[in-house]
């Protein structure tokens, strides 16, 4: 979970661009709380530079607050992939 200025500023699909390049599967989506969720899976220095990454957001972010947290969400073996708000 990701919170801040996360909404409005390209964070989706810099995220899935970050993490296609990290060669990570999951995906990211929008809350109506106005944070960004991210379900991720890949090696773990891949997870951990994605984690730095996330951190900072890409340059119209302000990244205020990152919880990480064990999920039983199922992640398919797709391409990392942007998902509808929930």
């Amino acid at each position: 979970m990701v919170k801040g200025r996360v909404q409005g500023v390209f964070f989706r699909a810099w995220t899935r661009g970050v993490a296609r390049e990290l060669g990570l599967r999951g995906s990211v989506r929008n809350r109506r709380d106005g944070s960004v969720e991210a379900h991720v899976l890949g090696s773990v220095e891949s997870v951990s530079e994605f984690e730095e990454r996330i951190r900072m957001g890409p340059p119209a972010a302000h990244v205020v607050e990152f919880e990480k947290v064990s999920s039983t969400h199922t992640i398919g073996d797709g391409p990392f992939e942007v998902l509808p708000t929930i």
